[in-house]
């Protein structure tokens, strides 16, 4: 791929309410021609900053969970080849020159480095770096359904890794994590209502032994106030994901 412009890729982004950190992410795609932000309905100024971009395609939807909801977002996009990006992830310069040199192969799925932060922090325990995958071919594949923890299908495809990296900024404040924590255990119990089993017990169990896999294991007590935070919001996504799901199945029985 040469010249300055991207030109047979399209960057999808699906986003909620992303006023903060939503200019970073379309700042680092201005070398991309096609970039769709699909809007649920933002009551922010999610909306005004993406249409003050040249390039970026703003289309409002329904949010139907997150695989189903990527796949009808990048039915929008003009080309066959998809980078999908979150709101609050930032693409490196590097990533972008190594994305331009890539002879993209159809039957192919590509990764990339992912950092995460909290604010402006990285988080090396708890989080860690992700190696993801975001590059395809719609024709060829595309996200399953899952309302949440969705991933791109890799039936038959093989994978390759592009250097450079994205930058993850999932969390601004201690109130975004008590909103993604009723959000996540919601989606997760709808997901699997009727299909998995759950109780009281294995939703004490299931939140301690992830607290500590977080703050003990992967040695989150180093990442400071930050490790704690993000320890305790993984052990109440737990807890309450389990007890969601509980409540669910009792409905059905």
């Amino acid at each position: 791929m040469t010249g300055e412009q991207i030109k047979n890729i399209s960057c999808v982004i699906i986003v909620k309410n992303a006023e903060l950190t939503i200019t970073k992410t379309l700042n680092s795609l201005k070398k991309f021609q096609d970039v769709v932000v699909y809007s649920n309905i933002s009551t922010d100024k999610t909306e005004e900053i993406a249409k003050s971009y040249k390039n970026v395609n703003l289309v409002q939807g329904d949010f139907i969970g997150f695989g189903q909801t990527k796949n009808f977002a990048a039915s929008f996009a003009k080309n066959d080849w998809i980078l999908s990006l979150d709101a609050d992830e930032v693409l490196s310069d590097d990533f972008i020159f190594n994305l331009k040199k890539e002879n993209l192969k159809e039957n192919c799925i590509y990764s990339i480095l992912r950092t995460n932060y909290y604010k402006q922090t990285q988080v090396k325990y708890c989080w860690g770096n992700d190696i993801i995958l975001r590059v395809y071919n719609k024709n060829k594949t595309a996200f399953t359904d899952k309302k949440v923890h969705e991933k791109i299908i890799q039936d038959g495809l093989s994978t390759s890794f592009i250097a450079g990296a994205i930058k993850h900024y999932p969390y601004s404040s201690i109130t975004d994590f008590i909103i993604k924590i009723d959000l996540y255990s919601t989606m997760y119990a709808n997901d699997n209502v009727g299909k998995k089993n759950s109780s009281p017990l294995k939703a004490i169990l299931n939140s301690l032994f992830s607290f500590f896999k977080t703050y003990i294991v992967k040695r989150g007590f180093l990442d400071g106030y930050a490790g704690l935070v993000i320890a305790f919001s993984h052990m109440a996504t737990n807890f309450y994901k389990y007890m969601k799901l509980y409540e669910l199945n009792k409905l059905l029985a």
